[in-house]
């Protein structure tokens, strides 16, 4: 009898595998902390006996490469993927065996890269799931930009193609296990809400089995957002084999050191909740919370290879943090510190402060206080949907580099619900700019009457 456990990484909105039987496994698209793996395998009492790739990943570190030197497992990677270590080529139609009577298929996928290799796993030779790495995914396809501006459309319609590919090849039965799609800026298109699908739940759905190709291909291009700025480190991290995941604990920061930190131009991160560091912090220190996607979105604005230095109320939010980091690539944070703001700085003038609304105050704002100065840190996907007028947008992302265009005054920080304005808020106070954090849902701003449609 067969098994798959899933493995979440959910700050990275993706999935890794284990599949297999009562001996012998395989693991798909490992994250880089493979003690994750390993310890579902031993749960399970089963061997790690296959490692495959579905395509060399974009957005996060692998694992596969030092789980398979850890295992002894053979390491399946798609043999048109050009990569500098020793791996098993895997070409369309190959077979592997995972364990007495189950067996994992290749079928190329070409389309979110152009080597992309789905696997079916079979049982007895009946196909009971699919692993779909960055192809179909629930309701919708990986997105097709990640490795060439030459190739998205190209790299589109193969997307439609190899879809329609793994719906006429499987039984409606059959169920779909993508890496991507659960919050993954990888993944495009609308998608389902659902957590769990079949082939035959996707016929009906899945955008590249329900549109043709032109009118695919055209809806996909026109609602593909930014690429992550980290995207671009992690496929040649990868393709040459990263190193393993070290997280020892950091060295241990005092008042003295945080500042120094500062002095130098690292960046200091606080890892507190958005609500405890407005109400008290170190001055010149960001906040990411570590209950939200710290990983994502510090890895999308920080400039690459800048130091990093982390805040937190315990070791425990530290540890967490420099694990989600370093499945990102982000290695080895160059101090820590635990306990409270107090704790971190020399003097009681080195904290900082700001304050939080929602939208219900900054319609009073600008009822009684004129015209307070709104920022909109959305995407721009986001935007389309309705803004308040007269604010001013720059994406999160984008906004380290945008500063010096937002107006004088009071910054009012929103976005869809608060954890982006919680940082942006904080790059505008280590900034030295007046500012507020709305800590609210966009929904309120509706009901509210402070929104209007983009055109």
């Amino acid at each position: 009898m067969f098994f798959v456990n899933t493995l979440d990484t959910a700050g990275l909105g993706n999935r890794s595998y284990l599949a297999g039987g009562e001996r012998a496994a395989v693991a798909v698209d490992p994250p880089r902390d493979i003690d994750r793996v390993i310890a579902a395998a031993a749960v399970r009492g089963v061997r790690i006996a296959l490692v495959v790739e579905t395509h060399l990943h974009n957005d996060y570190v692998s694992g596969g490469l030092e789980l398979a030197r850890t295992t002894g497992a053979r390491y399946l990677v798609p043999a048109a993927a050009q990569v500098s270590f020793a791996r098993t080529p895997v070409a369309d139609g190959d077979t592997a065996r995972v364990d007495e009577g189950i067996t994992l298929r290749a079928m190329a996928t070409p389309g979110h890269t152009p080597h992309h290799t789905s696997y079916v796993l079979e049982e007895d030779g009946r196909a009971v799931a699919a692993f779909t790495g960055g192809s179909l995914l629930i309701g919708g396809v990986g997105r097709p930009d990640l490795v060439e501006p030459r190739l998205t459309e190209q790299l589109a319609r193969a997307q439609h193609a190899s879809v329609r590919l793994l719906a006429d090849t499987l039984d409606d039965e059959v169920a779909v296990l993508p890496t991507h799609g659960f919050g993954s800026f990888c993944s495009a298109g609308r998608g389902a809400g659902a957590t769990t699908t079949t082939v035959g739940a996707e016929r009906g759905s899945n955008e590249a089995l329900v549109k043709d190709v032109d009118t695919f291909v055209a809806d996909l291009l026109a609602g593909l957002d930014d690429i992550p700025a980290y995207y671009a480190h992690m496929g040649p991290a990868n393709a040459a084999g990263p190193s393993p995941i070290d997280l020892t604990p950091p060295v241990p920061a005092d008042a003295e050191r945080v500042a120094q930190r500062l002095a130098a131009g690292e960046w200091v991160v606080d890892l507190r909740s958005r609500v405890a560091f407005a109400e008290g912090h170190v001055a010149g220190s960001f906040n990411f919370e570590g209950t939200g996607a710290p990983a994502t979105y510090l890895a999308w604005l920080i400039p690459w290879g800048r130091p990093v230095t982390l805040l937190a109320s315990t070791a425990e939010e530290i540890a967490d943090a420099q694990r989600e980091l370093a499945r990102v690539g982000i290695d080895r944070p160059v101090a820590t510190a635990t306990g409270t703001p107090e704790s971190w700085v020399r003097t009681p003038d080195e904290l900082r402060s700001f304050a939080r609304s929602d939208f219900a105050g900054l319609a009073a704002a600008r009822r009684h206080g004129g015209a307070p100065v709104i920022l909109d840190v959305r995407r721009n996907s986001e935007r389309a949907g309705g803004a308040i007028p007269g604010s001013v947008h720059i994406p999160l992302h984008q906004l380290p580099g945008r500063l010096g265009e937002i107006p004088p005054g009071v910054v009012w920080v929103h976005c869809a619900g608060g954890m982006r304005a919680a940082i942006g808020a904080s790059l505008l106070d280590a900034a030295g700019r007046e500012v507020v954090a709305v800590d609210d849902g966009f929904e309120a701003a509706r009901a509210a009457g402070l929104t209007a449609a983009v055109a």
